[in-house]
């Protein structure tokens, strides 16, 4: 299903969006809160550059904030359409999926956002 040389490969496993051979972030588990952001300044196996300029992740609140605004609409439909609950059990569905996926939509708003400027380049040399 998922391929190495397309985005979503990328964007849902976090490598390096132009070789797609290394994971970007220093810990791969999202789950470890104190290291969810550190990522590495280069990728060992092209040189691609993460950080392409000063502040360049804060474009990611963007791509974070649709991500959320869609988590947040799939858990009402779900809740309330779907399901038939009342709308306080609606909101509590929306806030408890957007606590439950906080540090997965932070991480995939960054690859998102990278993988918007960098593509994948199978003829990459490696460093």
């Amino acid at each position: 299903m998922l391929k190495k040389g397309s985005k979503l490969y990328s964007i849902l496993t976090g490598t390096c969006p132009k070789c797609q051979n290394e994971s970007m972030y220093l810990d791969k588990n999202p789950l470890h809160f104190n290291k969810i952001l550190k990522m590495h300044e280069n990728c060992s196996h092209c040189g691609l550059k993460y950080q392409i300029e000063p502040s360049f992740f804060y474009g990611a609140m963007y791509v974070s904030y649709g991500l959320n605004v869609a988590t947040g609409i799939a858990a009402f439909i779900i809740s309330f359409v779907i399901f038939g609950s009342s709308l306080k059990v609606a909101f509590i569905a929306i806030i408890a999926s957007l606590i439950v996926l906080f540090p997965f939509v932070l991480r995939w708003s960054r690859n998102i956002y990278i993988n918007m400027f960098v593509s994948y380049d199978p003829k990459t040399k490696l460093k």
